[in-house]
């Protein structure tokens, strides 16, 4: 299991030039997100995204910092931090144990997990599809386990994306590090957070699910 740790940022074409100039262009794709949750938003209210991908399911969860501490507006409080699900059991495992008592008592432990071309398990969990956007990605290597992604999504969003992977339990800081100098190799400057595309797709198209996550300081 991987953690993601992740910078957005506005690429404007000066940035652009410098990323062709100084990066390894690895290719374009095109992929198609379909975002879940329930009617109450119990997933994401604890800022927990499952999404399906190209068929496969995904769940993102937070992970705190554990090695050291950040100013709340430093620089490490640009980059989010997220623990990468692909199981699909571990996933369903970890949903039903969110989702309200009701639902998990009519989901026994004893229940085999479910299957990639299965979906029951939505209506069992309560889980509706609140957001479905596609995405063209154009990625970039800068060496050291920095991959850059440059994010053009349908309802008109542009945004870049600076991530490392590491390890569960692995070095954050040090990831935070080499984010940190690959923003100053692509003369990236100031200290305030840049939207990413759910947080435009939601504000955009249901306010209502977007101020609930702004008050509970998920956004």
């Amino acid at each position: 299991m991987s953690v993601e740790v992740e910078r957005k940022f506005i690429c404007s074409e000066d940035t652009l030039k410098t990323l062709e100039e100084i990066g390894v262009c690895v290719g374009q794709r095109q992929f198609h997100d379909q975002y879940f949750d329930t009617p109450e938003f119990e997933l994401t209210l604890r800022d927990l995204w499952l999404r399906k991908r190209k068929g496969c399911w995904e769940l993102k969860s937070p992970v705190d910092m554990v090695n050291g501490t950040e100013e709340p507006n430093g620089e490490g409080s640009l980059c989010t931090r997220y623990k990468e699900i692909t199981d699909l059991p571990e996933i369903y495992k970890t949903v039903k144990e969110v989702v309200n008592e009701a639902v998990k008592e009519a989901c026994k432990d004893g229940e085999s997990g479910p299957s990639q071309d299965d979906d029951s398990w939505l209506g069992k969990l309560n889980l509706v599809c609140f957001a479905e956007f596609t995405t063209v990605r154009r990625s970039f290597t800068l060496g050291g386990g920095v991959q850059i992604d440059l994010d053009q999504a349908d309802f008109g969003y542009r945004v870049g994306e600076i991530e490392v992977l590491i390890p569960e339990g692995g070095d954050v800081q040090c990831a935070q590090e080499k984010i940190r100098n690959a923003a100053q190799k692509l003369g990236l400057a100031g200290n305030e957070r840049v939207e990413g595309k759910m947080d435009v797709y939601l504000r955009t198209y249901h306010p209502e699910h977007y101020a609930k996550l702004l008050a509970a300081h998920v956004f």
